[in-house]
């Protein structure tokens, strides 16, 4: 039963990443938006799900550790992982004049951790300052998002129905993200791989797989503005959205001490790494995917 739950969830994660990524794609030009807008929008913020349902369950259970370590350590294997995966299976070329307000809200979001999490604890104050922040970031991206020039704007698949895909995309990425998550943790556990080597891969690398399945369908189907946006939004939406939502839920009393010695340089070093990449080559090539994804063996054999 277990491995059927595995293939269960490998299905559910493709095929729900292939319908919210056609869904979005065809939202995107029937109300004028760009696709980049609705990766970071729509898309982003929906494969985040996953995220925000472990965070909030632990900060209510009484585990801030991995409330915020799923935040973090999501931000650095969305970077690593899956704009690595992404840009090996498609270079990702990204428009010059969204570069510095997608990737700088990213750095911004990421540069709010310090003050949040500095002083030992999450708050409720902190929690609205951050929601406060995810609301800024949802108006900029809106009111800039209508770029004619970019859209097509002849599409002949109704609106319900692309909106009734990406739905269902989400829907199916969620679902297929738990059953792949426990089932391979259940393998795991049969070949006596210690609790602590699953958590560190298995589960965190769990929560990220829609972003996963989403990014490298959309680079597949060459609509790397989704595939962008999705990483980028996600981030985004992971700082502003999901801690501050936990911190309004659940206020975090004690944070410790290794998430600012140890996990916020990696989660600021990469963010900046790929934002001064992408301004310097306007695109992350084949061969940069390779380096992050090296990059990312390298942390995940730190941490262990």
């Amino acid at each position: 039963m277990t491995y059927v739950m595995f293939v269960v969830g490998l299905a559910g994660l493709f095929f729900g990443g292939e319908y919210l990524v056609r869904g979005a794609s065809v939202l995107a030009r029937r109300f004028g938006l760009s696709p980049m807008v609705i990766g970071l929008t729509v898309v982003g913020f929906g494969t985040s799900a996953p995220e925000l349902l472990v965070s909030v369950q632990a900060a209510l259970a009484g585990e801030p550790g991995i409330a915020i370590g799923n935040v973090m350590g999501s931000n650095i294997a969305n970077i690593l992982l899956i704009l690595g995966i992404s840009a090996v299976i498609a270079p990702l070329v990204i428009p010059a004049r969204r570069l510095w307000r997608d990737l700088g809200f990213m750095m911004l979001a990421s540069l709010a951790l310090w003050p949040v999490l500095a002083d030992g604890a999450v708050t409720r104050v902190d929690g609205l300052v951050l929601l406060g922040g995810l609301a800024v970031f949802l108006l900029v991206a809106l009111r800039m998002g209508g770029n004619p020039e970019d859209v097509e704007l002849t599409v002949d698949e109704p609106a319900w129905k692309a909106a009734a895909q990406t739905l269902g995309g989400l829907v199916l990425l969620v679902i297929g993200a738990r059953f792949l998550v426990d089932s391979a943790s259940e393998i795991a556990r049969g070949f006596g791989i210690s609790e602590a080597v699953i958590g560190l891969t298995v589960v965190a690398v769990g929560t990220s797989l829609p972003e996963l399945a989403t990014s490298a369908i959309a680079a597949f189907r060459r609509q790397t503005d989704i595939a962008v946006g999705n990483v980028v939004g996600s981030n985004i939406f992971n700082i502003f959205g999901i801690l501050g939502a936990t911190a309004m839920i659940a206020p975090i009393d004690s944070v410790d001490a290794r998430f600012m010695a140890v996990d916020f340089p990696w989660v600021v070093g990469t963010a900046a790494a790929v934002t001064v990449l992408a301004l310097a080559l306007g695109r992350l090539p084949r061969w940069l995917g390779g380096v992050l994804l090296v990059v990312y063996a390298g942390y995940v054999a730190l941490m262990l």
